[in-house]
């Protein structure tokens, strides 16, 4: 008669596996989305840099400020709208 416990117990360690492979999958996936979003934050970055700064001083103006201020509350706005679209898609997608 055989014996098939080895072979289940390598079924289980493939399924395993693959279970690993997945989640590892979506963590590279999230980590994507990390950088991808900080390489945002820092291209914004810049852009209100440039558009807001005149020239370097130890004290920020208050035309400045306002500038940058403005700036960086359009790209949350917009990061917060970006954010709820997805959000919905995916809500949509698991109806």
């Amino acid at each position: 008669m055989a014996d098939f416990s080895s072979f289940d117990s390598f079924s289980s360690a493939g399924s395993s596996d693959k279970a690993e492979a997945a989640e590892l999958q979506k963590m590279i996936a999230v980590e994507q989305q990390k950088a991808q979003f900080q390489a945002q934050v820092h291209n914004f970055t810049d852009v209100c840099w440039d558009k807001c700064m005149d020239k370097p001083s130890s004290k920020l103006d208050s035309r400045t400020e306002t500038c940058l201020v403005s700036c960086v509350e359009r790209f949350i706005d917009t990061t917060l709208a970006i954010t709820n679209r997805f959000t919905q898609m995916v809500q949509k997608g698991t109806h």
